[in-house]
């Protein structure tokens, strides 16, 4: 039984993250209402947890710094990283649509975002394409939508979680049962609705289900992960694609829990366990890293760099934030970095012997890193010990080009859309198919393809 419904909103979001608010932002630029429900009272979520970076080909920063890159290169490359396995219609979508997206939110949302070119091609990106705010992390770009989506006229519902949904035989959706925490329950209706609420990496049940290898790992990811717009949508008979992929990483401080900055072993750092050896190419696999680092013996290893690494990651915020907890250890010779990480001096001197001489003599070292002009660590060192904990996942809600949710035959359920964390994304089936900043760029590109579609939708409702 559908309820009457007081209140039916054109485009009803649910989630208050990076893509929620960019689904609403060009859901409003395209002359729809919007309403955004986020179950925290302070918006936060998995891009309030990120550096807030995004992967994207083909922008105006890009260009003006002379930086050559094209939607089909950044198509390349995520196939290539995903071995053929990604959705090609999502990856195309991706390619195509990610670098418009970020020069609209430069230019529509006056958002400060640039090519950051500390952000070394790595990990899969064959070029220079991870854009972000420098100096600023994923927070204050929560932060920063919300002050734009209040710009635009946004309504925006705090403290408000998705309870249920209401549709009919035919999978429409009518209406949500919203749960407030200070109003009880209550029942909006929507012309369209648009699920933004994040994967279930916080969701144990759903991690050891699809993801077994990280049922015991540590989650670094937001709490209220916990797979809510999956679970709806399935009910509705929406299919799923993906649900073993996901974004590991292996650099998470230990106590402090702060993420270790990529650049530090794409510019020479290593990763050493507690014999004082190395265990994995370091530059290879930024989110498979975390299974080696899962295997190694006492729990946690230890990211060796040095003075001049330190400096070259000191414009990060992270980076910032482990300087300031005064984190690093600090050491002028082998034998202090022994003392100060407790590892085997003997040990830790032929490891970066190894090291030194596979960059000095040009070919791979023993775990296949090819070193180039790379320098590895050298005094004075920086030392950190980190483990390694899941991020967020990579798999969820099959969606077409335009952000619809699909069932299992291919045909799109009547209004319902999704991105983000909710959706099926472009990493393949695993860990090994995750490029660097990928997860803000599927989440802001199909935020805004989802917020143009379900507002052309609603807009033909309302003709009708």
């Amino acid at each position: 039984m559908i309820p009457d419904f007081e209140h039916v909103i054109p485009v009803l979001v649910v989630g208050g993250g990076a893509c929620g608010s960019i689904a609403a932002l060009a859901a409003r630029q395209a002359g729809a209402q919007v309403l955004v429900v986020e179950q925290n009272e302070r918006p936060m979520g998995s891009t309030g947890m990120s550096q807030g970076l995004i992967c994207a080909a083909g922008t105006r920063a890009q260009a003006t710094l002379g930086i050559e890159d094209s939607a089909d290169g950044y198509f390349a490359d995520i196939m290539a990283k995903t071995r053929g396995q990604a959705d090609p219609v999502l990856a195309r979508a991706i390619a195509d649509h990610a670098g418009p997206t970020v020069d609209w939110m430069v230019e529509a949302l006056d958002m400060p975002w640039e090519l950051d070119t500390g952000f070394r091609p790595a990990y899969g990106n064959s070029t220079f394409r991870v854009h972000g705010w420098r100096g600023h992390g994923g927070q204050d770009m929560v932060d920063l939508l919300h002050r734009r989506m209040d710009d635009a006229g946004i309504d925006v519902l705090l403290g408000t979680r998705l309870a249920d949904v209401h549709a009919d035989s035919t999978g429409r959706i009518h209406g949500v049962t919203l749960e407030r925490r200070d109003r009880g329950r209550e029942q909006v209706g929507c012309e369209t609705l648009i699920l933004a609420c994040g994967g279930f990496a916080a969701n144990h049940a759903l991690v050891a289900q699809h993801i077994p290898e990280m049922a015991h790992a540590r989650n670094n990811g937001h709490e209220g992960s916990q797979g809510t717009g999956i679970a709806i949508a399935s009910k509705l008979g929406a299919a799923l694609g993906d649900m073993g992929a996901y974004q590991g990483y292996g650099m998470l401080t230990e106590p402090q829990g702060i993420t270790v900055p990529p650049g530090v072993t794409v510019e020479g750092g290593i990763l050493v366990n507690v014999a004082g050896r190395r265990f994995v190419n370091e530059v290879e696999d930024i989110a498979g890293m975390v299974r080696p680092v899962l295997a190694q013996p006492g729990g946690h290893v230890w990211v060796i760099f040095d003075e001049r690494i330190e400096a070259a990651n000191a414009y990060i915020p992270e980076t910032q934030q482990l300087m300031a907890l005064n984190a690093m250890r600090r050491a002028d010779s082998i034998e202090q970095l022994a003392a100060q990480t407790a590892l085997p001096a003997d040990a830790l001197a032929a490891t970066l012997a190894e090291a030194h001489a596979a960059q000095a003599s040009g070919t791979p070292d023993a775990f296949g890193r090819v070193w180039g002009s790379d320098l590895p660590p050298a005094p004075p060192f920086r030392a950190l010990k980190v483990v390694g904990a899941i991020y967020h996942t990579q798999g969820g809600l099959q969606i077409d080009a335009s952000a619809r949710v699909l069932r299992p035959d291919g045909t799109p359920l009547p209004n319902l859309f999704a991105g983000g964390g909710a959706a099926r994304s472009v990493s393949g089936p695993a860990h090994w198919g995750y490029l660097p900043a990928m997860g803000l760029a599927t989440a802001v590109t199909f935020g805004r393809l989802a917020g143009q579609a379900a507002a052309a939708l609603a807009c033909a409702s309302d003709d009708r």
